[in-house]
């Protein structure tokens, strides 16, 4: 089954909604306007039992009651569809109407709902009954004769003109209604598709992003409250989706760089060593260089396996004490003669203990302190603290060189070396960095960089254990 449009199922929500308003109006209209045809039939019944009241008081004679049925068909002249029987102490019906509605029954009831009649008891005393097609309302009330005797009066009313006209205005009701109803289905299915034009605006330029027109972006200008956090999220989302795509497109572009440049190398060495007999010397200096060659390109495939096994959490920690101080140490004295060639100091202030892979740990400090080494200019010195404060352990490695504030936010892009000439040889190859924060964060902690008065300082904070 094809699911409905938003559309149409917001216009039928809302046609539904006011139809069940419309018919609970209209059901209380109706049963206002029956209420006040009880109301008019209570007082007309009211105003001739009155009267009849006031005839049999004044019978005290018996010539009084033999002229009493005349002077009741002399007060019911004119009045249509009343009927008025009277029945005496020993239940003998003493007077009714002329072709009336009032069974003998009905002076025998008592009760709603008692006899053959089936008396509806309305308000007021009322009750309602149906002989045949037609239905009554009427009362039955004791009345004193002015010799004492006491009657039971019944008085009745021919409501078919209301049962006509209930009848007439209930289907003109319903008619309006099921009219108000459809009219409603369709501005409410007008007013959807006008109100949701703006989605229908975003789904056009939604379904014409690609990945080369990841810029685009939906205008936040002009459209409504409800949709203006939707816009905003969803052009941080192409934002992300951007960067992303750029920053993937850059990777695919320094690895393909990376690996062309040792496989030319080899090729070139193969080729030029293949092209004539040589002495069994060159030979083993080609396969030499070939070999250095070959684990270049072991360190960067092994690194690459390793971030991918951090970025699918599938690096196994195996947990201890690790001493920092003598981990930098350790790290210091294997960096130092790379650093006295260049002419630059090591130093290590401070000392802590944390719970983790120790290997790994060592991994990611070695390459912050080569990185720090590798940038810091001659005479200048590289500095590890070791420190932090309450539940966490810092640590730091600071060099003099600064780095532009546009370049801070790409240092762990991975192949990123921040030299867009890349010369073959400068230095590494831009996934040093990328491991460390992998370590870091694989250890619960973070690795940030900062770049504010000619220092450069990277900062590992870790969980301190308990």
């Amino acid at each position: 089954m094809k699911p409905l449009s938003l559309t149409a199922r917001i216009s039928l929500l809302f046609a539904v909604a006011v139809s069940m308003v419309l018919l609970a109006a209209g059901m209380y209209l109706a049963r206002a306007v029956e209420m006040h045809f009880v109301e008019s039939d209570r007082h007309e019944l009211e105003g001739k039992l009155e009267l009849i009241r006031h005839l049999l008081e004044r019978a005290r004679l018996p010539g009084d009651m033999d002229r009493l049925p005349g002077q009741l068909d002399d007060a019911l002249v004119g009045h249509h569809g009343l009927a008025v029987a009277v029945m005496n102490g020993g239940g003998a019906v003493w007077y009714i109407t002329s072709g009336s509605g009032i069974h003998q029954d009905l002076l025998d009831a008592r009760t709603c709902g008692d006899g053959p009649l089936e008396l509806a008891c309305l308000p007021h005393g009322l009750w309602q009954w149906r002989v045949g097609d037609r239905d009554y309302r009427g009362r039955v009330v004791p009345m004193t004769t002015g010799d004492g005797e006491i009657h039971r009066v019944a008085v009745s009313l021919d409501i078919r003109h209301h049962e006509v006209f209930m009848a007439r205005f209930r289907l003109t009701l319903a008619l309006a209604m099921t009219l108000a109803a459809l009219a409603t289905a369709g501005l409410g299915w007008y007013a959807t598709h006008r109100g949701l034009g703006a989605l229908r605006q975003f789904s056009g330029l939604a379904a014409g992003i690609s990945a080369e027109r990841l810029t685009t972006r939906l205008p936040e200008a002009g459209i409504p409250p409800e949709l203006r956090d939707l816009a905003r999220s969803f052009n941080a989302m192409l934002a992300r989706l951007d960067d992303s795509f750029r920053r993937l497109s850059e990777f695919s572009s320094d690895i393909a760089h990376e690996l062309r440049t040792p496989i030319s190398n080899l090729m070139t060495q193969t080729q030029v060593a293949l092209s004539r007999a040589r002495e069994p010397e060159a030979y083993q200096e080609v396969l030499q260089s070939s070999t250095e060659e070959y684990e270049r390109l072991g360190r960067m495939i092994g690194d690459m396996l390793f971030l991918a096994k951090a970025d699918n959490d599938q690096l196994t920690l195996s947990r201890e004490a690790v001493d920092l101080e003598m981990e930098a140490r350790a790290l210091i004295e294997f960096h130092g003669i790379v650093a006295e060639e260049k002419g630059v100091g090591l130093r290590l202030e401070g000392a802590g203990l944390v719970s983790g892979d120790r290997l790994m740990l060592r991994r990611a400090l070695s390459n912050l302190l080569s990185n720090g080494t590798r940038h810091c200019p001659v005479g200048g010195e590289v500095a590890i603290r070791v420190g932090g404060g309450p539940g966490e352990t810092v640590i730091a490695v600071e060099n003099p060189g600064a780095i532009p504030p546009d370049r801070l936010p790409r240092l762990f892009d991975r192949f990123y070396t921040g030299d867009p000439a890349r010369q073959a040889g400068a230095g590494g190859v831009g996934l040093g960095l990328a491991i460390a924060r992998s370590i870091v964060q694989v250890h619960g902690g973070t690795l940030t960089a900062h770049s504010e008065g000619g220092v450069t300082r990277f900062e590992i904070r870790l969980p301190t254990p308990a």
